[in-house]
C-alpha cells in the first residue's frame, strides 16, 4: 500500500485504476493482525484503511521465541508458550499473537494436556501461566 499523491491510494501491486478520494471519509483502522486491507461503501463515500498496528500490543516488547521451542512445538504454539511468563486471558493472547480465539484456545488445550500450561479463575476470567515443566524447558532452550 502506498500513497501516490493528488488524492490517490494504491493498495495492491494489481493494475486497477486508482480510487479517487476527494471529499470522502477515510477512516484508518488499526488491527492486531499482521496485515493490512482496505475496504470501502461507495454509496455513502466511506473508505477505511485497516493497519497492522504498533505500540503496545506490536512485536517491540514482545519475549523472543527460541528457535528451537518453535521447531519442536510449532511456532505459534511455543510464542503462546513465552507468552504465559505472567499469568494471560485467551483475550490478551489472541491480541498479542494476531492468532484468532479457535487457534490460541488449541494451543492451550495442547498446552494444558502436555503439563506446560496451567490455569486458574481470576474473577470472571481465566488466566493460564506456565507451569514448572515449561520453565525448565524454556531455561534448557535458552541454555
Amino acid at each position: 500500500m502506498r500513497w501516490l499523491g493528488g488524492n490517490r491510494l494504491q493498495v495492491n501491486p494489481r493494475a486497477y485504476p486508482p480510487r479517487e478520494l476527494s471529499g470522502v471519509r477515510l477512516m484508518f483502522v488499526p488491527v492486531t493482525p499482521r496485515q493490512g486491507w482496505v475496504s470501502w461503501e461507495e454509496e455513502a463515500q466511506r473508505y477505511a484503511v485497516v493497519y497492522a498496528c504498533s505500540g503496545t500490543l506490536s512485536d517491540a516488547d514482545r519475549p523472543v521465541v527460541p528457535d528451537s521451542l518453535g521447531r519442536l512445538l510449532g511456532p505459534a504454539r511455543a510464542g503462546v508458550l513465552v507468552l504465559l511468563e505472567s499469568p494471560r486471558s485467551t483475550t490478551e493472547l489472541v491480541a498479542l499473537t494476531g492468532q484468532g480465539l479457535g487457534s490460541v484456545g488449541q494451543h492451550l488445550r495442547v498446552l494444558l494436556d502436555a503439563g506446560l500450561a496451567g490455569r486458574r479463575r481470576s474473577g470472571r476470567s481465566v488466566l493460564y501461566f506456565r507451569t514448572e515443566a515449561a520453565g525448565v524447558l524454556l531455561r534448557a532452550q535458552r541454555g
